[in-house]
């Protein structure tokens, strides 16, 4: 692959990682409430979703998904109420006096898996690997062994992007202190995460 793709896809690329979406916004909540081992721990259900979709979009069937109106509008539907219902279990999350700092391997696990059908809910996400990464695709070369290239990248820079976002909640556990003030965080995480959902229902496919 030519080092000048990779100068201009890795900014471009994480650009990307870094928006405030629904998986990052829970990144951050998960660290403000467990810390940043669990949060980042969470994340790799994440990466796990994009590496399926990098494998789709590598074979085309992330194309053909995209392109199907029907199948795509399931997903959209699907991973909008999925978010009302991540928004709504954060907003009623309850707020110990005590940071909560318990959880176990299973804790993770559960904490993993929300964010594996968050990421793998977003059809964004789906746009993401068949109009973004194809446009540094270069024609003469492998196909696939430049969608690997650059699906590694991807992935680093989003586990990087997890970690900052993580880095940001457990800075805000300083910060929120008291419980009423945690949950205030809680409900504007959840607020946004809500609002994702209601744009992703209403918005126009590209």
């Amino acid at each position: 692959m030519d080092f000048f793709i990779l100068v201009l896809f890795i900014p471009a690329c994480f650009a990307l990682n870094m928006i405030p979406g629904p998986n990052n916004l829970l990144s951050m909540a998960n660290a403000q409430r467990y810390g940043f081992k669990y949060a980042v721990g969470a994340g790799l259900g994440r990466i796990a979703a994009f590496i399926v979709m990098i494998f789709l979009a590598a074979t085309g069937l992330a194309t053909v998904l995209y392109a199907s109106e029907t199948i795509f509008l399931t997903i959209k539907i699907i991973g909008a109420f999925y978010l009302f219902w991540v928004a709504y279990k954060l907003w009623n999350s309850k707020v110990p006096e005590v940071e909560e700092q318990n959880q176990d391997n299973n804790g993770i696990y559960q904490l993993a898996k929300q964010e594996f059908l968050l990421a793998a809910g977003n059809p964004k996400a789906i746009l993401i690997f068949t109009a973004f990464l194809p446009q540094f695709i270069d024609s003469s070369q492998s196909a696939g062994s430049q969608f690997f290239i650059l699906g590694a990248v991807f992935l680093f820079l989003e586990l990087l992007s997890i970690s900052i976002y993580a880095i940001f909640g457990v800075y805000l556990r300083n910060w929120f202190s008291k419980p009423n003030m945690r949950q205030l965080f809680n409900r504007c995480c959840a607020f946004f995460i809500g609002s994702i959902g209601i744009s992703l229902l209403i918005e126009r496919k590209i």
